[in-house]
């Protein structure tokens, strides 16, 4: 997307104001949104300049950004997104928009846009020697089945040829623009077919009020003449179609041919026939499962790796059946690696600073008699992988540093595990 900015200051009016009508119509719009939204009216505020003036100043931005209370930057960005707004002066009788996007261009629009080049001005956005007519590319325009089309204003003109779009702008160049019908320009309908419909003629198929009404009249018409139902003549039922012989289907025993097979079946088979037809799956070998395939490599072997030994057909497993392995035992209380334990002291240290110990670890430990900073600090290598393996922390003593963590909250609490670790403690 191209940069879009304001016109030239020279071209700039000094000032803007709604006329009598518009500015009524802003405040309608204003008061569609909730209090304290009514910024989002600046677009359809900005729409109403636009259609006032031609095109949109910069007074008029800024006069509309006053009226809703935001910044005058913010009504820029507004203005200078979206492309439906002009930002330079257009023609004063027409602009014409002419839609450049693949179905148009695919039926001609690019000749409309040679005939706007040569009637107005070569380059887009700018406007003819009179200043009446100007003229830009623009993307869809939404009326692809009637391609190709321009927009005036807020009028689309579709199905054009070049010779209809020069007759279009002379008109419009002459103050007579509200003479041409907008739509289509070949005498089509709508989007119909240029041939006229050729479905849907008849709404009885579609409408049930059109149904329900022609049952109404018949009945009405039955009621006022009975013996008229009398006489007429009772339509003979349709004839069933006839079904193939037996003759005419295939005998085969595949099963995508077998009755037997589809659900729900009309044919009924006895368990003891299903059973003898069917084929009882393969008994799992590892030895056999660890083969490798004759007609693979050419040769009848075992694979790299440790010979299994084949299994009865009662110890199947299921590949991706794992047994867990069996949890380490904890290491005994007895054992001499277990820390010392004193009695509960008056002041009991917050072991819960300490990185990894929680509510539940500081009670597990309380039960081990380890109450303070020092005592963890003071821990060598095999008691912490006995407390380690007691808690089932597979090494988390050691990488949180347990240790080190309790001798600074010893030495000076907060403020000095701060200043060793950067952070305080979680």
């Amino acid at each position: 997307m191209s940069v879009r900015r304001l016109a030239e200051a020279s071209v700039q009016p000094a000032s803007f104001a709604f006329n009598r009508a518009n500015a009524a119509a802003a405040k309608q719009w204003i008061k569609k949104y909730p209090k304290g939204r009514e910024q989002s009216a600046i677009i359809p505020l900005l729409m109403l300049a636009q259609e006032q003036e031609g095109w949109v100043t910069k007074a008029a931005i800024e006069t509309i950004s006053d009226m809703l209370g935001m910044p005058r930057i913010r009504g820029l960005e507004v203005a200078t997104f979206y492309t439906q707004y002009q930002l330079n002066p257009v023609g004063t009788r027409a602009h014409i928009q002419v839609c450049g996007t693949t179905p148009c261009m695919l039926r001609g629009s690019e000749a409309l846009m040679d005939v706007c080049r040569s009637k107005i001005h070569h380059d887009q956005f700018h406007t003819n020697d009179k200043g009446t007519l100007s003229w830009e590319e623009v993307e869809c325009l939404g009326a692809c089945v009637n391609a190709p089309m321009v927009m005036i204003f807020k009028d689309t003109f579709e199905d054009l040829t070049p010779e209809r779009l020069a007759e279009i702008i002379d008109l419009y160049d002459a103050g007579k623009g509200a003479s041409v019908a907008p739509g289509p320009q070949n005498g089509r309908t709508g989007s119909e077919p240029a041939s006229g419909l050729t479905t849907l003629k008849n709404e009885k198929a579609i409408l049930k009020s059109t149904r329900d009404r022609e049952a109404r009249e018949a009945a009405k018409a039955a009621k006022a003449a009975p013996d008229a139902i009398i006489a007429a003549p009772v339509p003979a039922p349709a004839a069933a179609p006839v079904a193939p012989s037996n003759a005419s289907k295939p005998k085969t025993d595949a099963p995508e041919t077998s009755p037997a097979l589809k659900t729900p079946s009309k044919t009924k088979v006895a368990p003891a026939a299903e059973k003898a037809a069917s084929v009882s799956a393969p008994l799992h070998s590892a030895a056999n499962a660890n083969k490798a395939a004759p007609e693979v490599e050419k040769v009848s072997k075992q694979r790299s790796g440790p010979k299994a030994k084949a299994e009865p057909a009662a110890a199947f497993k299921a590949p991706e059946v794992k047994i867990p392995a069996a949890k380490p035992a904890k290491p005994s209380l007895e054992d001499k690696n277990r820390p010392a334990g004193i009695d509960r002291p008056a002041a009991v240290d917050d072991l819960k600073l300490i990185s990894g110990v929680g509510p539940k670890i500081e009670g597990v430990l309380h039960t081990l008699g380890i109450f303070t900073f020092a005592q963890v600090a003071s821990w060598k290598k095999a008691e912490r992988e006995w407390v380690d393996g007691y808690l089932s922390f597979q090494g988390r003593i050691e990488r949180d540093d347990w240790v080190k963590q309790a001798k600074a909250l010893a030495k000076g609490g907060v403020a000095e595990y701060i200043r060793v670790f950067g952070k305080k403690p979680v």
